[in-house]
């Protein structure tokens, strides 16, 4: 193992989450948080309040934005959990501004993934601290056996999920974890893992990037040719286009990939949402 004890992967298994790890040093921070703003600076604003398209794949489009997702300390605890060869699939921020009622539900980020087998993995690296009162995440246990649970796409408003999806029946709250975060570590969690967040109540903004990363054998189930970029190891399948990381920040090669993969994304999902909805009417037939 790289980084990560025996007991670390174990509780991972069997709870579908871990925290806290350290990742970023100060001065790697202040690199991200500048890559940003730059960032916001270029959408015209809040990248939770632009278009939909920039919360996602910003390894598309900034080089800053692509060190993060290949930084060595994440990726080393990503390995032991999913093996040496891993690609990165999609990213989000997860951004609360001070005093929003941003939220989510309870849910599992793979409903409307469409991988198999299901097992992606999310590393949530917080630029700003995630408290309970800042609205970090909270989990429960699946104890051991990750399945998935019957969701509906209820376009929940203030949801910081883009269908604003719940877990049909609600959760057993015994055991809820509150995962706090200082600003620079990260938790990983499984797509399965059952978790939610509540409304930032604290003054300051509350920034976290979600850099979901799957091993090279992991496949799509829709009929969307996806992609993905690799970030360490090799490919020896080919489920999906691989991208190269970008060479420049935002010029237009950059952007005209990060289209290319946010359509792709959006019709996966899309088609993904009325699969789900149709495979859990049909079992309860």
């Amino acid at each position: 193992m790289k980084t990560l004890t025996q007991s670390q992967v174990d509780a991972y298994n069997e709870k579908g989450y871990l925290f806290p790890m350290s990742a970023l040093s100060p001065e790697e921070l202040a690199t991200t948080r500048a890559g940003l703003d730059r960032f916001e600076s270029y959408i015209g604003g809040p990248a939770n309040q632009r278009d939909i398209r920039w919360r996602s794949h910003a390894y598309a489009h900034s080089p800053w934005f692509n060190n993060l997702a290949r930084h060595p300390r994440i990726l080393d605890a990503v390995e032991d959990i999913i093996g040496p060869n891993i690609l990165i699939w999609t990213s989000t921020f997860f951004i609360k501004e001070p005093h929003s009622p941003t939220f989510a539900a309870w849910h599992q980020d793979g409903t409307y993934f469409g991988l198999a087998p299901q097992t992606l993995i999310t590393a949530w690296v917080a630029l700003s601290e995630a408290s309970a009162e800042a609205g970090c995440m909270d989990a429960v246990s699946f104890q051991g056996k990750p399945a998935q649970m019957h969701h509906a796409a209820l376009r929940l408003e203030h949801s910081i999920n883009r269908a604003g999806q719940t877990i049909v029946g609600g959760v057993k709250e015994e055991g809820v974890e509150t995962m706090a975060l200082q600003a620079g570590q990260f938790s990983l969690h499984h797509e399965l893992a059952i978790h939610r967040s509540s409304p930032n109540n604290s003054s300051h903004r509350r920034i976290g990037i979600g850099l979901n990363y799957i091993p090279t054998s992991v496949r799509t189930t829709t009929s969307v040719r996806m992609t993905a970029m690799l970030v360490r190891g090799k490919d020896e399948y080919g489920h999906f286009d691989l991208i190269d990381p970008p060479k420049g920040e935002l010029d237009a090669e950059a952007l005209a990939t990060h289209e290319r993969v946010s359509h792709r994304y959006r019709d996966n999902y899309n088609e993904m949402v009325k699969r789900h909805e149709t495979e859990f009417a049909t079992a309860a037939e």
